[in-house]
């Protein structure tokens, strides 16, 4: 890996939230460069370091699922992290699967988002490290009941607790009860991580 700072790219209309967000990151010692809209920052892409993208899902002018849309209509290759406030897993599923590297809801720690930012450069950085890493998803996967799997598959595809219960034929809160044990067994501190950790070891 080189000494040059990493480069991550902030998009989010709230200029408070950019600014507190580039705070932590160069604390972290992560090169930031911010952009007000997403416009401002495909406007830069042609001269913008390589590097991982944060967008903030709702923003006037273009909204964060449309700039992703949009950097994958030009073949951008740099990983994303999406934030919002306003979050939910069917959100965080059609994200995931558009490419999304990471989905944090707000209010987000600290060392959720710098975690993420790590995952987001093992992408660009150490595909072998990515690899163990779907490798241990699969080793846990492979331990969860019949019934705990019934309900990841629910999950994954963004449907909601009653859903899924109406699906199986159990409670809503029987259903709970599982995704708890589910959370538990994948090892995931949120429903968005765990969407992500299935998708990318369905990869």
């Amino acid at each position: 890996m080189s000494d040059a700072p990493q480069v991550v790219h902030v998009v989010d209309d709230d200029e408070s939230a950019r600014e507190s967000l580039a705070f932590l990151l160069e604390s972290a010692d992560f090169e930031v460069e911010s952009y007000a809209s997403a416009p401002a920052f495909l406007d830069a892409l042609p001269t913008a370091k390589p590097g991982v993208i944060i967008t903030d899902v709702r923003m006037p002018e273009m909204s964060g699922q449309d700039l992703v849309a949009r950097l994958s209509a030009l073949k951008v290759r740099m990983p994303i992290v999406m934030i919002t406030g306003h979050g939910d897993i069917p959100m965080a599923v059609e994200a995931m699967r558009s490419g999304v590297a990471d989905f944090l809801e707000k209010p987000f720690s600290e060392s959720r988002m710098l975690d993420a930012l790590r995952r987001a450069f093992d992408l660009v950085e150490a595909p072998s490290a990515v690899s163990d890493d779907q490798a241990a998803i699969h080793k846990r996967i492979e331990t969860l009941s019949e019934r705990e799997r019934q309900v990841l598959d629910g999950v994954v595809a963004g449907h909601a607790n009653k859903v899924i219960a109406r699906d199986l034929g159990i409670s809503p809160r029987t259903v709970e009860i599982y995704r708890a044990k589910l959370m538990t067994k994948m090892q995931a501190d949120n429903l968005a991580a765990l969407v992500r950790m299935t998708l990318s070891a369905r990869a």
